[in-house]
């Protein structure tokens, strides 16, 4: 795998689920380690991962992994795109990829898949199932001071759009790559 780097915005409060949502079981360990061990299972060289202030995840063992940095979101209400700008200015790597602690049903293969697309072609990488685009998505670390310069209250996809640079879908066979947990009913 090349220099990637992943970052998890994870500060979210998860109100619709009923709260302590990255903390759910999902198939015998918490949704946040779920999603943790897709990437470090595909190879990622870091994952940043961007917790709220005063966050209680000890559950969350692989927050332990060497290859996982914490860092905190000083405000999240304002929203997701914050938490992935504070994950991007503590990150160190190309590409970066972007994958939302709540989306535990992606595949390490998938991740890998994205990746190795990013090393074939460069640019922006998006898988797609079904003809939708999902996450992972993988960026070149030169957008990094666009994602910084953006308003925090913005979203990751109208920085992509402004950005001009070239983005690759490609086809994966993972439906995880859609599916986000908002409320308890997504997890069955």
């Amino acid at each position: 795998m090349t220099n990637a780097v992943a970052i998890v915005p994870a500060a979210g409060k998860g109100e619709r689920f009923g709260g302590a949502k990255l903390l759910a079981d999902v198939g015998g360990m918490t949704m946040l380690d779920r999603t943790l061990e897709c990437l470090l299972e595909a190879g990622v060289d870091q994952v940043v991962v961007v917790l709220p202030p005063a966050a209680r995840f000890e559950t969350v063992k692989r927050l332990s992994d060497p290859h996982v940095l914490v860092v905190v979101n000083p405000d999240p209400s304002r929203g997701m795109f914050s938490s992935i700008q504070v994950g991007i200015e503590a990150a160190h790597g190309n590409p970066m990829l972007i994958l939302p602690g709540d989306m535990p049903f992606v595949s390490a293969g998938t991740v890998v898949s994205v990746v190795s697309e990013y090393g074939r072609v460069g640019g922006i990488v998006v898988p797609r199932h079904d003809g939708h685009r999902g996450h992972p998505i993988a960026l070149p670390d030169h957008m990094k001071p666009r994602v910084l310069e953006a308003p925090a209250a913005g979203n990751l996809s109208a920085v992509l759009k402004a950005s001009g640079v070239g983005r690759t879908e490609i086809d994966v066979p993972d439906a995880g790559i859609l599916r986000d947990v908002d409320v308890r009913g997504d997890l069955s």
